[in-house]
Formats: structure tokens, C-alpha cells, sequence
């Protein structure tokens, strides 16, 4: 009976060990999961001082998270700069260079056929000022293709025309962000789909 109970004590010790062992480690692993865890939140918020010298929390995020955003502000920002000109060379050649930073050279071959046909030396010439308005961007992000839908105003001294822009593309991703192209996008294979006339409104210029 002696030895009996020396074995049944000697077994439910090693039961007692084994679990306490089992336990910790168990414990050990959860509370390692949770210390990662909150070291991996931490990390992804940082304080960054302001002109004032004050802190200001900033978070980390996933580019990917906002790339759909980020694709459609080049977008409309190159069709502002492409179609928005004033009868002024410097401006017009301020527009196209800066343009010229978000897209291949399919936007290089659009300006140079304008520019061959004289249609920045018509605008000189009549004091035209030309507006463009978004009406919409379809984008399709597995393919990375977008279609612009949009209106540019040709506003000059004796009309405004009105005339409907559509244009198609692909987007890029790059692997540098620059002040000339903060979002590292490149459009790519752009041409115009459709640029016609809307309507005409003829101004009178007569006075008494």
C-alpha cells in the first residue's frame, strides 16, 4: 500500500508539473502576444513638432489604403494642369512642364501635336482663357485604368465655348516620391476619347 501511494503521489506530482509547466508557458505566450501587439501599435503612431514646437501625433497607414484616393487626385490634378491655361507663353509653359511630371510620354506627344498645330499661339492670339471642369473618374483598380469625364470652357472676347473632355489612361506606380510628383503615379497611354463642341454662346460686345 506504502508504495502504491508513493506512486499515485509521484504521478500526480508530474501531472501538477506538467501543467504548471504548460501554464506558464501558456501565460509566457499570451502576454508575449499582447506586449507585440501593443509594441506594433505604438510604433505606427509617432509625435512630429509643428512651426510652434508643439507635438502633434501622426499615424502610420498602409499606402495601399489610400492609393484609389491618391490616383484620383493625379488624375484631376494633370487634366487641371493640362487644360487650364491663360493667354500667357510663361504660364502655358509652367502648366505643360509641371504636367509633363505626372505622365509619359503619351502627354509629351499630345502637347507637341497642340503646339505644331498652333493651338497655344490661339490662345495668345484671341486672350483666350481656357477652364476645365470634373464631372467625374471612373477607376479601375485591379487594372490600374481610369476614364475621365470632364468640361473645358474656352472662354474669349467674342464667345464661350463649352466643349466635353473625355480621356482614358493607365496608372503607374513608382517607386519615389518627389515634390513634382508627390504620389509616385505615372499616367501612362493617356489619349483623348472625346473633346466636342456643347454649345457656343456668342457675346455682345456692342456698346452705345
Amino acid at each position: 500500500m506504502i508504495i502504491k501511494n508513493i506512486e499515485s503521489k509521484i504521478r500526480l506530482a508530474t501531472f501538477l508539473s506538467a501543467g504548471s509547466f504548460l501554464c506558464a508557458l501558456a501565460m509566457v505566450g499570451i502576454v508575449s502576444f499582447f506586449a507585440y501587439k501593443q509594441v506594433a501599435i505604438a510604433r505606427k503612431s509617432v509625435y512630429v513638432l509643428d512651426a510652434n514646437s508643439t507635438p502633434v501625433l501622426a499615424r502610420q497607414t498602409d499606402v495601399q489604403m489610400n492609393r484609389a484616393a491618391e490616383y484620383r487626385s493625379d488624375i484631376i490634378r494633370f487634366h487641371s494642369l493640362f487644360f487650364t491655361l491663360t493667354p500667357d507663353d510663361k504660364y502655358i509653359e509652367y502648366q505643360m512642364k509641371q504636367a509633363m511630371y505626372l505622365v509619359d510620354e503619351s502627354g509629351a506627344l499630345q502637347y507637341n501635336n497642340l503646339k505644331e498645330k498652333g493651338f497655344f499661339n490661339s490662345i495668345l492670339s484671341s486672350s483666350a482663357v481656357l477652364t476645365i471642369t470634373m464631372d467625374s473618374v471612373y477607376l479601375d483598380m485591379p487594372h490600374k485604368y481610369f476614364r475621365y469625364y470632364g468640361k473645358q470652357k474656352i472662354d474669349r472676347r467674342s464667345s464661350t465655348l463649352t466643349r466635353s473632355l473625355v480621356t482614358e489612361g493607365y496608372l503607374k506606380d513608382l517607386d519615389v516620391r518627389s515634390d513634382n510628383n508627390p504620389n509616385a503615379v505615372l499616367i501612362t497611354q493617356w489619349k483623348t476619347l472625346e473633346n466636342k463642341d456643347l454649345n457656343n454662346v456668342q457675346k455682345n460686345n456692342f456698346q452705345p
